[in-house]
């Protein structure tokens, strides 16, 4: 039994879930590095990839 107040996380990253979420990280980041520099074909591809796919399969595995 959980000690009073003490608040208990039902999440357990593992590192297939930090894969994931790096590559979110790191495809966001290069998405809105590219979207600065004028890129208006692969910089939203990126940002689309690192919201919709890497970060929720990295929550979810």
């Amino acid at each position: 039994m959980p000690e009073p107040g003490v608040a208990h996380s039902r999440l357990h990253f593992g590192r297939k879930n930090f894969i994931a979420l790096g590559a979110a990280a790191l495809s966001l980041a290069l998405g809105y590095w590219l979207l600065s520099r004028g890129s208006t074909t692969v910089a939203p591809i990126l940002l689309v990839l690192g919201y919709c796919v890497f970060f929720p399969v990295g929550l979810a595995l």
